[in-house]
């Protein structure tokens, strides 16, 4: 794709890289980065070479500041269907089962929150400011609610949400909201040693555990209890599982075959 596509796709060895390149709007959402952002997980997830996907920003100064608010840009519903991009975009995230990491360069805020929690890991720089701003211009963050009440605690997003203001990468940690905080200059560093320690890992047990931990999240206990103990029957019959337990015995670096 060209440098001048709202969402940049790049092969970085197994870690496929997907960029929202609008740094003059501070990355906002708009129609084509939603579908840029769809299409960089279709294309991961048709690569079998691909093993974990990375959302960024382009630029230094912001992941994502939410929906466009230019008119017509990020608030243009049709409010004829039943859906919408950025929800069908949560969807497919959701379902998704290849890894995702964001890689939080910098504010995130509103929609930007929704992006963030649809990845399954955060890496962000420590001067980051993240933020539910939706109240002050009139909207709530009804979607990215959605994701956000399963990952940081009620009584905190309660807060960020009706206040609207913005609280630091640390406090985003805290929260349980991002995984690891690191100065900007050591962003891409903890990055890949992030993105590594999954790459070497086998892509079976990863893409059917994430099936699995998807198709729990509504079970109750013993509905989850009976559909785990035969989804770890079948994954053992993997040749990904065999190959596990090969070079475990023969004390030796397994080679994954994605099968």
């Amino acid at each position: 794709m060209s440098d001048t596509s709202a969402v940049l796709h790049d092969k970085r060895g197994h870690a496929f890289w997907i960029t929202i390149n609008r740094p003059d709007k501070r990355n906002a959402i708009n129609a084509d980065v939603i579908a840029g952002i769809r299409e960089g997980y279709r294309q991961a997830h048709a690569d079998p070479e691909m093993r974990v996907i990375v959302l960024t920003g382009a630029g230094a100064k912001a992941f994502c500041a939410g929906g466009d608010l230019q008119p017509g840009k990020g608030f243009a519903f049709d409010l004829s269907r039943p859906n919408i991009d950025y929800a069908d975009m949560l969807r497919e995230a959701q379902n998704a089962t290849l890894p995702a990491i964001a890689r939080v360069n910098g504010v995130c805020m509103a929609g930007g929150m929704g992006m963030l929690c649809m990845t399954d890991m955060a890496v962000a720089a420590d001067h980051v400011m993240f933020g539910l701003p939706e109240v002050k211009v009139g909207v709530f963050p009804m979607q990215v609610f959605s994701l956000l009440q399963d990952l940081a605690p009620r009584r905190v997003i309660r807060e960020w949400a009706l206040s609207g203001e913005p609280f630091s990468a640390a406090e985003a940690k805290e929260a349980g909201l991002i995984n690891h905080v690191v100065p900007a200059a050591e962003l891409d560093a903890k990055t890949d040693w992030l993105i590594a320690r999954i790459a070497d890992k086998s892509p079976t047990a990863i893409r059917r555990g994430k099936y699995a931990l998807r198709a729990i999240e509504a079970m109750s206990f013993d509905q989850a209890i009976a559909y785990t103990e035969s989804q770890i029957a079948l994954l053992a019959m993997t040749e990904d599982a065999k190959e596990g337990l090969a070079s475990f015995n023969e004390k030796r670096k397994p080679v994954w075959t994605g099968r």
